[in-house]
Formats: C-alpha cells, sequence, structure tokens
C-alpha cells in the first residue's frame, strides 16, 4: 500500500514519495524489530532505496514523453551526489532523537509550500534550460537536503526549475531524475556504513531490504500511472489533500517522540 501511494504521488507531483514513506516506516519498522534508538536512520535509508527503483520507473515514463530537460540534470546531478555522500556519513554520525524533528519539520513546510501553491512560474524569466555553475552548487544543498530527511528531492528541484519559468510537468520530469541519482548515492552510502545496532534479518548497513524492495515492486507499478496523470490532469487539489496528509504525518511523528 505504501508502493502504491509513493509511486502516484512520485510521478504526478515530483514530490511527496519519500517523506510518505519516511513518516510511514519510523511508525511501522519498531515492529519489524529496528530498535527505536536507530528507527529513523533506518526509515531514511529504507526510503532512499526503494526511491531508487520507483525513481527510475517514473524517470522512464517522463522521458518516454520527452519531457526531462538533460542539460539541466547534467548540471545538478554532480552537487547532488557529492551532497547526499557527505549528508549520509553526517546523519549516522550524529543522528539523535531530533533528527525525528527534523523530518517532521520537513513535513511541515512541504505542507505549507503545497497549501499555498510557491513558487510560481516566475514570468519575468526567461524560459529556456537552467544550466550553469549555480545549479551544481544547488545541487549540493538539495541532495544533502535531501539524505537527511529521505526523500529524491523534488519539493527543492520542482519549486526551483519553475521559479526558473520551466513548465511544471518538466520540472517534475527533470526532478524524477535527478531524484534516482540522489537515491542511489544516499542509499549505497547508507547501505556501507557500519551499524552497531541488533538489526532484523536481511539487512544492509542501515538499509532494510524487506521494506526497501516490499515498497518498490508496487511503486514501480505505479510511477508510470502518475507521469501519465501529470501530464494530463490538474492537480492543485490532489497538493491540498497531499499538504493535509503531510501535517497529520508530522503532528504523529512528533506524537510518538
Amino acid at each position: 500500500m505504501l508502493g502504491i501511494a509513493a509511486g502516484l504521488l512520485s510521478g504526478l507531483l515530483g514530490i511527496g514519495g519519500g517523506l510518505l514513506l519516511v513518516g510511514a516506516l519510523i511508525l511501522l519498522l519498531p515492529a519489524q524489530g529496528v530498535p527505536e534508538s536507530i528507527v529513523v536512520p533506518v526509515a531514511l535509508a529504507s526510503s532512499l532505496a526503494s526511491i531508487v527503483l520507483t525513481g527510475l520507473s517514473s524517470a522512464f515514463a517522463h522521458h518516454r514523453r520527452k519531457a526531462v530537460l538533460w542539460p539541466s540534470v547534467l548540471w545538478l546531478v554532480p552537487g547532488m551526489l557529492l551532497g547526499a555522500v557527505v549528508a549520509g556519513f553526517g546523519v549516522v554520525q550524529w543522528a539523535g532523537p531530533g533528527l525525528r524533528w527534523v523530518v517532521a519539520g520537513y513535513c511541515v513546510l512541504v505542507a505549507l509550500q503545497l497549501f499555498a501553491n510557491w513558487p510560481r512560474t516566475n514570468t519575468a524569466a526567461t524560459v529556456k534550460t537552467p544550466t550553469g555553475w549555480p545549479w551544481s552548487v544547488a545541487g549540493l544543498l538539495i541532495g544533502a537536503v535531501s539524505a537527511v530527511v529521505g526523500i529524491g528531492g523534488g519539493s527543492m528541484t520542482v519549486p526551483a526549475l519553475i521559479w526558473r519559468g520551466v513548465p511544471a510537468v518538466k520540472a517534475v520530469a527533470t526532478s524524477a531524475v535527478c531524484g534516482v541519482f540522489i537515491a542511489l548515492a544516499a542509499a549505497l552510502t547508507y547501505s556501507q556504513l557500519h551499524n552497531p545496532h541488533p538489526m532484523p534479518d536481511y539487512s544492509l548497513g542501515y538499509v532494510y531490504l524487506p521494506a526497501a524492495l516490499g515498497v518498490a515492486v508496487t511503486s514501480v507499478l505505479c510511477a508510470p500511472l502518475g507521469a501519465r496523470w501529470a501530464h494530463q490532469l490538474p492537480a492543485p487539489v490532489l497538493k491540498k489533500l497531499f499538504a493535509a496528509f503531510l501535517l497529520l504525518m508530522a503532528l504523529s511523528l512528533l506524537w510518538k517522540s
């Protein structure tokens, strides 16, 4: 069920799939034997591992519709890879109870962004493919934040591209491709780091493989459907519904802390 929701959101809005997964996994993983002391890093790592496959499915669907701005991808990805790897090390070294508050706070910020429908397209900007070294710097920040909160970066990449005049559907498509690289770099980092805590079977570092693969099985199937809807449907109502859900998720995380 989580995979279905994450896949649809990934393809449709370009944001939210990872946030949904992280919040749900933080609540569900202790029942699978994951120690409470590291449940947040394990949720982040497992979410990112599943996003690799979900993102590939979504990105391919958008690419087939010729919506991906590949020059922008080439400028964004180097910074995203570096940011994701460095932040992954940092989360494991300094993660504590406050990390749950960081995830909850990010859910609230994205919810407010969705309610406000911000940013709107900058009509003063020339509509062209964004490139250049400032986008690599932006990618560094996006990759780092994504690794800390367990997402593919769409909640930052999509608004940035839209603000520069990129049509929403192309911003979503380009973000989907970038999210694959962020998730892959961060998930590999989390999987290779030494985890001194007892973990349930079929774990790799901080990645709980049954959660990652279980989510990916259905999300891969649903991401192309979400991508198709992104090219066919106006999404304002869906955005507001998802924003309300994110607020509820944030409250659940804080109530459990």
